[in-house]
């Protein structure tokens, strides 16, 4: 989707600033959004691209007004609600109502460490050959979909070339919405600055991305 999230290539938002020395949580507030994300992720009724999709389909002038963990915390307010964990009304009273839905399975403190070590790896096998090779000139399909998509707005419809095949991976524009993870292959494309930014771009700089082989069609 066209969400609030995809900002490369987006005027009037000025420079990147980082942050010198930038801390890992810059109030204790935010420890326990996450903690609070990484745990109801774990009970098993959604998955990392439902949960990052409920991130972008903010409105936009709530997410440009929202801190990085607080678009956390209020996408997990989303998704609470969306799988009957929470009533909206016992968000606004802050107390339980009744009995909503039950976990699937709990992380457990003394698991944290060894579930955060394990991680969620979503490589997987598929079938047949990849259609592309390194070195292949390629076209970026140009959509628009109103589902989630992880092509973003600046490289679609753009010319490229494969540098690299880096083999099957879970397809998060299905993932998202509970259709399956149909993998996919999945490419290292490489554009010049001109085809991506137009005339005046820099000719000797170059743009990666990692894009599933659904988003591409020989040029």
């Amino acid at each position: 989707m066209n969400g609030p999230h995809d900002l490369g290539g987006q005027m009037g938002f000025g420079p990147v600033a980082p942050e010198k020395n930038e801390p890992l949580f810059h109030a204790d507030w935010e420890k326990r959004a996450m903690g609070m994300t990484i745990a109801a992720g774990a009970m098993g009724h959604w998955n990392i691209d439902e949960s990052r999709h409920a991130r972008e389909s903010l409105h936009p002038a709530d997410y440009y007004a929202s801190t990085y963990y607080e678009i956390w915390a209020k996408a997990l307010e989303i998704l609470l609600k969306r799988h009957g964990f929470v009533q909206p009304q016992e968000l606004d009273k802050g107390r339980s109502l009744g009995k909503g839905t039950q976990p699937k399975r709990v992380l457990k403190a003394e698991n944290v460490a060894a579930a955060l070590a394990k991680g969620g790896p979503c490589n997987r096998p598929v079938a047949g050959e990849p259609r592309f090779q390194p070195g292949d000139r390629i076209r970026t399909h140009n959509f628009n979909p109103e589902t989630h998509t992880r092509l973003p707005r600046y490289a679609r419809g753009k010319l490229g070339v494969i540098e690299a095949a880096r083999g099957g991976f879970v397809f998060p524009d299905s993932n998202a919405h509970g259709k399956g993870e149909n993998p996919q292959y999945v490419y290292t494309v490489v554009f010049t600055a001109p085809e991506i930014w137009g005339d005046g771009a820099d000719p000797t700089l170059t743009v990666s991305i990692d894009a599933w082989e659904s988003y591409l069609e020989p040029a």
